[in-house]
């Protein structure tokens, strides 16, 4: 007999973010890599040392220094400029896998950007609620620093 475990809500997760970013697919690209590197910033003011290495079983992790960090996750999946895949444990310090997509189109002369987040393990009421306000604040600092370099004329 063929049985389907369910899991319960409490241990999945699922975030869909879109955004639409007035800057060509390359640029998007490059200044997606840029957020969730070097430039990575998660909160208002408050760098947050990361680094990405944008290959397939790249890490992808927060540098403290003198060999300390946070590891974050693996990319997936790279295809410059249209999708980026990362899988890991992400921010969380707990029994949670997680699986995060950033799929990359042309629309007209600029971009639309859709994120998904999908995550199963236990992931703490205060950290779930407070992951789609994140998400927001890194596509809008994606869009920010794409569009400082590649405006389009309307």
């Amino acid at each position: 007999m063929n049985q389907t475990a369910t899991l319960p809500a409490e241990l999945l997760l699922h975030i869909r973010k879109e955004i639409d970013i007035d800057a060509p697919l390359a640029i998007a690209f490059e200044a997606l890599l840029e957020q969730l590197g070097p430039a990575s910033e998660m909160a208002p003011g408050k760098p947050m040392p990361m680094k990405i290495e944008p290959w397939p079983g790249g890490r992808w992790y927060r540098d403290l220094g003198n060999n300390t960090g946070h590891f974050w996750g693996h990319v997936q999946v790279i295809k410059p400029p249209k999708l980026l895949e990362i899988t890991g444990p992400i921010a969380m310090s707990y029994a949670a896998i997680n699986h995060i997509q950033y799929r990359l189109t042309e629309k007209g002369a600029g971009t639309h950007l859709a994120l998904v987040h999908r995550a199963m393990g236990e992931i703490p009421r205060e950290h779930r609620d407070g992951m789609p306000e994140g998400w927001e604040y890194i596509l809008e600092k994606v869009r920010e620093r794409a569009e400082g370099r590649g405006v389009l004329k309307r």
